[in-house]
């Protein structure tokens, strides 16, 4: 039995062709937020308009707008997070979430997640992993069970509070860096496999790119955040092997290299970037191990 409440923050900005049916499947849960704050990041479509509808009916869910701003980056999405935690600041929670306004899942979604954080109160952060069409974010990418996607992420409010909230970063990486600190503050972090939700809008291109221009910038996106160069060399050859994602590995190494080459500047300490790489080269030689095993099974 579920015996964890949460609340709800969303930053949106010209959100108008998806977030009506992110609502739709908000307000179909099984289990509903004590509060969801919507908070509009100056957009000027038809997002505010659409938020306003479902807050009039519903008290739960309250729209927030915040004047555009001139300039556009990653780091607006932690100030309008971090807004919305205002908000929410003096009610009774147990567990806050960030959900992005472009993703859709089934009704008992948030019920399951919240079982699982009830069961294991070590748990700092959980999510699921999500799929974008016919691509699966943990099976197509090599992605670690201990990474919670960016697009729903789910932390206890020990645990947002310890690691002091979103950070902002201009360059991206907000919601990794936010998870990866909580690890390194001794908190568990899990996605969870039973379920998935559905992202409509492709990783990396909010800002009007395609599938080449999102893959070259994650490469960058790994660089700038302290990934070590062979994990990402073993990261792109996963990704190349796989027919579809072809391209799309070759693009993740060009941007890391780019990046290295240029000096993008990196957003996390020395503490958190030592952390990341003794976790992955931890994973990698998990994994060649496992591999080197089943080679001489067969």
């Amino acid at each position: 039995m579920v015996t964890l409440s949460y609340v709800l923050i969303t930053p949106a900005h010209n959100e108008d062709r998806l977030i009506e049916q992110t609502i739709r499947s908000v307000i179909a849960q099984t289990v509903l937020p004590v509060k969801w704050v919507i908070v509009s990041d100056g957009s000027t479509d038809r997002t505010d308009e659409i938020v306003q509808k479902y807050a009039e009916s519903m008290a739960w869910i309250e729209l927030v707008q915040l004047p555009a701003r001139k300039e556009r980056h990653f780091a607006g999405k932690a100030h309008a997070f971090n807004v919305g935690c205002e908000k929410v600041r003096d009610l009774n929670y147990d567990v806050i979430g960030n959900l992005d306004a472009d993703v859709t899942f089934e009704k008992g979604y948030f019920e399951y997640l919240l079982g699982e954080m009830a069961a294991q109160p070590e748990v700092g952060c959980a999510g699921t992993h999500y799929t974008e069409g016919t691509f699966h974010s943990f099976r197509d990418s090599g992605a670690s069970i201990e990474h919670v996607n960016g697009q729903c992420q789910m932390f206890r409010r020990k645990c947002l509070e310890e690691i002091g909230g979103y950070v902002p970063s201009r360059s991206g990486g907000v919601d990794w860096i936010a998870v990866t600190t909580a690890r390194m503050n001794g908190w568990k972090t899990y996605s969870f496999g039973d379920k998935t939700f559905a992202h409509h809008r492709l990783m990396g291109t909010g800002g009007g790119g395609n599938f080449y221009t999102s893959r070259f910038h994650y490469g960058k996106k790994d660089y700038f955040l302290g990934g070590a160069p062979i994990w990402q060399l073993f990261r792109a050859s996963f990704q190349a092997l796989r027919r579809p994602l072809f391209i799309g590995g070759l693009l993740l190494l060009a941007g890391y290299c780019w990046a290295f080459l240029t000096r993008e500047e990196r957003p996390v300490s020395k503490e958190l970037m030592k952390f990341h790489r003794r976790e992955q080269m931890r994973r990698l030689r998990g994994l060649l191990t496992f591999r080197g095993r089943s080679a001489k099974r067969t």
